[in-house]
């Protein structure tokens, strides 16, 4: 035996992955096996290739990197002697390797091919070809359909809680849209009717300079006092034998106009073009205020694309400058009407002086998603104030979010199982313990970060740190 097996026997010795087993063992596995070294910058094995080799890290590091989208995307690190990966096709003839090994420190991998690896197990533990096999396949099976189905939820929360809020606008501007269609045919029959009074074109500019010194946007009063200012305005019209005085007077109301304006009006005017002028200044009020409400209805559909574009990182690099409170904020718009609908206050802590960060913003939308969708679900449950506090503050070497409900808060046991890939205390329907591992894999394997969760009877607080 070579200096250099006896160093790497004593290496594999060491590792947790092969305790218990015996010289002889070891002897054998390392006799069908190969050590490739560790190269910066070079692959090891490639994603999607058969994985027909198991590799165990000796020393050294390899980074795991797949391909999302049109980028590379770095999903995890074999950093840790005797962490492994691939082997697949030991157990199942279709497996492939799940992402890229690409080096990153200098060091030494032991590569054993499939067929080693299969025949070293049979021949040592041959009820483990079966049970590792079928645990393979079953587990990618559940994983997978699991998977989609948290994707789908997640998905139809966010759909069903953009359609309502894309509705109560777009309901705004359909009918501002439907009363501006009636407005306008309503000016045209009141210029007709100021043109069949062949009125001076000195009358009309009177009129106009008048109607100019109205406000664009009145201060609407309260309702009593706006009943009372058409009921005075009814009488004065009414006295003075205008058409349709109570409808007028309900609109040059609403458009600030009063008995004093009205009286200068009439002074300006012949007699029997009052009517005609009235319901022309009526109607281009009430077409501006129109106006004003289809571009309010507009902008907030405006600020709703663009809160969805900002959270789903549309046509944006993976790696990116972030504004995490950008994140978060999109994040709360999403899930609006969610938090309307559980009666949840929101309370925003963002602290001025937040540096970005170097992150997906995508992945870590899907993150602040889950914490939120958790803690108003938690909320739901309390007959008491519902609450969610948003926290972003900076330390020295990270930026730290907190998502804090005033639920019931988490039993220990609970919280201790909470990031646990499967694990759910809801019900049938509502969750697949998905939420928090996910969560979890993209904070501390993707952004090298890290999760912790605080419960109590008062509430429930998970903190996220983000390196910067």
């Amino acid at each position: 035996m070579s200096a250099t097996h006896d160093g790497l026997l004593d290496a594999l010795r060491a590792m947790d992955l092969f305790r218990g087993l015996t010289d002889e063992q070891l002897d054998e596995l390392v006799a069908g096996a190969e050590v490739v070294a560790i190269e910066p910058g070079v692959d090891a094995f490639r994603e999607g290739e058969p994985a027909d080799a198991w590799w165990v890290v000796v020393d050294g590091a390899l980074e795991l990197v797949r391909h999302v989208g049109k980028e590379d995307t770095v999903v995890g690190r074999m950093d840790v002697p005797g962490r492994w990966a691939g082997g697949f096709r030991a157990w199942d003839e279709h497996g492939s390797y799940l992402a890229t090994g690409r080096g990153i420190t200098p060091g030494r991998l032991l590569k054993v091919p499939a067929p080693v690896l299969r025949a070293w197990v049979q021949e040592w533990f041959p009820p483990a070809v079966h049970l590792i096999g079928g645990f393979s396949a079953t587990a990618r099976s559940i994983e997978s359909t699991a998977r989609q189905r948290d994707a789908l939820v997640t998905l139809g929360t966010l759909a069903a809680g953009l359609a309502h809020e894309l509705n109560n606008p777009a309901a705004a501007a359909s009918r501002a849209v439907d009363a501006l269609e009636r407005t306008s045919s309503e000016l045209l029959a009141a210029l007709g009717r100021l043109a069949r009074e062949d009125i001076s074109a000195d009358h009309f500019l009177a009129l106009d300079t008048l109607r100019a010194e109205l406000p664009l946007r009145p201060v609407v009063p309260d309702a009593l006092a706006l009943a009372d200012a058409e009921e005075e305005l009814a009488e004065w019209l009414d006295g003075r034998g205008v058409a349709d005085a109570w409808r007028l007077a309900s609109a040059l109301a609403g458009a600030g106009v009063d008995r004093a304006w009205c009286a200068r009006l009439a002074d300006a005017l012949p007699a029997s073009s009052l009517g005609p002028a009235l319901a022309w200044v009526a109607g281009t009020s009430t077409a501006t205020a129109l106006l004003a409400e289809i571009r309010e209805a507009t902008g907030r559909v405006s600020q709703l694309v663009s809160a969805v574009r900002s959270y789903t990182q549309v046509d944006v690099a993976t790696q990116q400058s972030v504004d995490v409170t950008e994140g978060l904020e999109s994040t709360l718009v999403m899930l609006g009407h969610k938090l309307r609908g559980a009666d949840v206050q929101v309370e925003r802590e963002y602290a001025a002086d937040l540096p970005r960060i170097e992150a997906n913003a995508g992945e870590l939308n899907q993150v602040w998603t889950n914490l939120v969708d958790n803690a108003v679900d938690a909320m739901t449950e309390v007959d008491r104030t519902r609450v969610l506090r948003v926290v972003a503050r900076g330390e020295p070497d990270a930026v730290v979010v907190e998502v804090v409900d005033t639920g019931a808060g988490m039993p220990s046991e609970v919280a201790a199982r909470a990031f646990d890939a499967f694990f759910t205390t809801k019900e049938v329907g509502r969750g697949t313990g998905l939420g928090l591992d996910i969560a979890r894999r993209i904070v501390v394997e993707r952004h090298r970060g890290s999760m912790e969760i605080e419960s109590g009877d008062g509430g429930t607080t998970m903190r996220v740190r983000l390196p910067r």
